[in-house]
């Protein structure tokens, strides 16, 4: 039994036992719409194609949960029969079944994502981003359906989901983590070769994935955000409660396997993007004085958490405002020592947990990912910021774009869009059923806590300022969403409806956590 997360699991069940809280809630400040708590599950490495290429038409092959959509399911813009038959790369799209959960990580670092796009004909992914070790490089062209990611299908059923949401730059995962923080990777001391420092500026632009300087789990390269601000300075600056609770952050040494991979750290720095901005930090992991401390100033821990303070302090009757989650390393989907079925284990007993909770009906979820890990998708981002670099390959060599008074401030290295993702909204007040095709970004996310809890802008060139809105995947009409479902229990380990999870033995919940059921 991994004694770790039965400790998180004890803490979720206590959230869902229904036992009065020991005190009041959290004041969660002023907001501009009913949500007075927004939680941001962020996931790695999917691009929009390898989850939802075929979306709503599942294969339904024998010995896998099936999924049947709902008569009035939109059409998303995913692989059409010409894509998947008569496909511009070199290899074709190909369906992953379930028993495939486990792949390789793919090439995904910044130069290496704009070359696959080969100047919008998104045809040179084997080639460049399908370079998975011990794999051949056509496995970056599969995708699942939704017999392996079925929870996720299933909460696009009865939620909301974006097919035009997309990274903010392109590169790996601290790229992705700091422009949810901030919408900008510019401003970072460069101690390594793992970031991209503007020649004589004394400050770079982060396109890899160095380490928190001082993080004490730190093994490598580190690198400090000296220039900006993140969403966190704000939300201090007005009061508001807020966390990024992240599995392993207690105990550097702590690690699990996933089904068909090696052993992981559960904790991984470079994940952790507030330990960036001494602001923010905790470098040392400072424990939360009192559950009722976890999200408001005044303690060492900095707003910096574990995944079981985040329990703690809702059993105690503490929900922060904004909360920030991170999968242990071996639920976050990572391909390499992640897969698709760890991660629907993680978001199903989480959200069935926090769906159980007093605070569901003023609470929204987006799942969000880091970064695509080079995995094909067919769109071309729409690029709003140009970089003209060395390391730049989108529209010529060294360039992204040749118009230099696009770059913003002269931040160079931040080639963005980057690719597609997929995003979703889990609320009774998101719309049911709904597909937004509505440009948007990892800073969205960033904009929708600025919007509504009223913090203003972070500035110096942060993307914020022209991200597009999640807004019109919600509706405040009514009790629910317009159309919309208040709640939605699945099975964490076939994805498959069921009925409120009171009715599970808890020592099911335990089992399953040792990854018996996949």
């Amino acid at each position: 039994m991994h004694l770790r997360i039965l400790a998180l699991l004890t803490a979720a069940l206590a959230v869902m036992s229904g036992a009065p809280p020991a005190v009041a809630d959290d004041d969660a400040g002023n907001t501009a719409s009913p949500i007075k708590h927004l939680v941001v599950i962020f996931q790695e490495n999917v691009s929009f194609d390898h989850y939802f290429a075929t979306y709503p038409i599942a294969a339904n092959t024998a010995g896998e949960p099936r999924f049947t959509a709902r008569p009035d399911t939109p059409t998303v813009n995913g692989l059409n029969a010409a894509l998947l038959t008569r496909n511009p790369n070199s290899a074709q799209p190909f369906r992953l079944d379930r028993s495939q959960a486990h792949t390789c990580d793919m090439g995904h670092d910044y130069t290496q994502e704009q070359l696959a796009f080969d100047h919008g004909l998104m045809d040179r992914f084997p080639e460049t981003t399908g370079a998975g070790t011990g794999c051949a490089n056509s496995q970056v062209m599969g995708y699942y359906d939704g017999n392996t990611v079925t929870a996720l299908w299933n909460y696009a059923q009865t939620f909301a989901m974006s097919d035009n949401s997309y990274t903010t730059g392109f590169g790996p995962s601290t790229v992705g983590a700091l422009n949810l923080a901030a919408g900008n990777t510019f401003g970072a001391a460069c101690t390594s070769t793992a970031v991209y420092c503007a020649a004589g500026a004394g400050a770079g632009t982060v396109i890899g994935d160095p380490q928190p300087t001082n993080d004490k789990c730190d093994t490598r390269d580190r690198t400090t955000m000296t220039q900006g601000k993140n969403v966190g300075d704000l939300l201090n600056a007005k009061g508001v409660s807020w966390g990024f609770f992240e599995g392993g952050f207690a105990d550097c040494a702590q690690s699990h396997t996933a089904v068909g991979a090696s052993p992981k750290k559960d904790y991984i720095p470079h994940h952790q993007p507030f330990q960036y901005f001494a602001s923010t930090a905790n470098p040392n992991h400072v424990a939360p004085t009192s559950p009722q401390m976890v999200g408001n100033q005044g303690d060492a821990a900095n707003h910096q958490y574990d995944l079981a303070d985040f329990w703690a302090a809702v059993n105690a009757g503490n929900f922060p405002a904004v909360n920030f989650i991170k999968a242990p390393g071996y639920e976050d989907g990572h391909p390499g020592y992640s897969d698709p079925l760890d991660e629907q284990f993680f978001v199903v007993n989480f959200l069935n947990a926090l769906q159980r909770t007093r605070f569901w009906n003023d609470t929204a979820v987006v799942i969000a990912y880091d970064d695509t890990d080079g995995w094909y998708d067919h769109v071309m981002s729409p690029i709003v910021d140009q970089s003209q670099t060395p390391l730049d390959a989108l529209t010529a060599p060294g360039q992204c774009g040749a118009n230099a008074a696009a770059v913003p401030a002269g931040q160079q290295a931040r080639c963005g869009y980057g690719g597609r993702m997929p995003l979703l909204v889990i609320s009774r007040f998101a719309k049911s059923n709904f597909v937004d095709g509505n440009t948007t970004d990892q800073s969205s996310i960033l904009r929708l806590i600025e919007d509504n809890w009223q913090l203003g802008r972070i500035g110096t060139g942060s993307t914020d300022a022209y991200a597009g809105s999640l807004m019109s995947m919600f509706s405040f009409r009514g009790s629910d969403a317009e159309g919309g479902a208040g709640k939605l229990f699945l099975n964490p380990c076939t994805g498959a409806r069921q009925e409120d999870p009171r009715a599970l033995d808890p020592t099911g919940y335990t089992a399953t956590f040792s990854n018996t059921c996949l």
